[in-house]
């Protein structure tokens, strides 16, 4: 416990000075409006807790978590299948390249006018944010299986089956966590995304609607929010990983 205080210490230093620059630099502004301070974020926070906790965090969670399980499914599937097989390989890993060169902000309100304004046009925008790194990722740790090991089992007779699951799935679990803890914060960023462009709720749509009230501080107060969840979420994530994958911390 008190090694990872130490290990975070020169984190929360450089928050907190970092904080201590936006305190002083909007209080000579002065203009709340435009750059609220962070005591002012924090109490317009707590004066719409009923609102954002009750009705907005869970219609961004509902779609984070829909957008991100389709993601895993998507991206897996889409790693495995490349990695079984070169000539699938050479056609998809352009398309998955390509896809992350469209401008979802530019698209995103052509999904609503596909999918309307409710859930899933937010949920195609959180997909095709999240599922690359997934697959990219998990891809790569597949790849990075020794070749060594995959021929001597099956000198020993084993099927391709086997060798996925003793040797390139354990090789590729790391990279399973890494490619979590970057799509879960992108996630919540899609999410978001989706909702100021259209929606009817949610942390995003809120924010717009507060900018449109001239409230600095209403704007920023959801921002605040989506982060916590984004840090907590991948904090949860890094303590399943040192559950799961041990060898890495001590390797290091």
């Amino acid at each position: 416990m008190k090694k990872a205080c130490k290990g975070n210490l020169p984190a929360l230093i450089f928050l907190l000075a970092l904080l201590m620059v936006w305190q002083g630099g909007a209080m000579g502004m002065n203009a709340a409006y435009i750059l609220p301070t962070p005591v002012q974020v924090l109490q317009r926070l707590w004066e719409l807790r009923e609102p954002l906790f009750t009705a907005h965090l869970p219609a961004t969670m509902t779609v984070t978590t829909i957008g991100l399980a389709i993601s895993l499914v998507l991206g897996l599937a889409l790693a495995v299948a490349m990695d079984a097989s070169d000539v699938v390989r050479r056609m998809l890993y352009p398309v998955v390249v390509v896809s992350q060169t469209i401008p979802t902000i530019a698209i995103a309100p052509l999904f609503v006018l596909w999918f309307g304004y409710g859930i899933w046009s937010k949920v195609v925008v959180t997909v095709l944010i999240t599922f690359f790194p997934i697959t990219i990722t998990v891809y790569d740790g597949l790849r990075s299986a020794k070749t060594e090991m995959a021929e001597l089992l099956q000198t020993y007779g084993a099927t391709r089956r086997e060798i996925f699951w003793k040797i390139k799935a354990p090789c590729a679990l790391p990279y399973f966590f890494s490619a979590i803890k970057m799509a879960v914060p992108m996630s919540i960023i899609g999410a978001a995304i989706g909702e100021w462009l259209g929606a009817q709720s949610g942390l995003g749509y809120f924010s717009r609607r507060m900018m449109s009230q001239l409230d600095g501080a209403g704007v920023f107060a959801p921002i605040v929010l989506l982060s916590a969840v984004a840090m907590a979420a991948v904090g949860i994530v890094a303590l399943l990983e040192r559950k799961f994958v041990r060898w890495r911390g001590e390797s290091s």
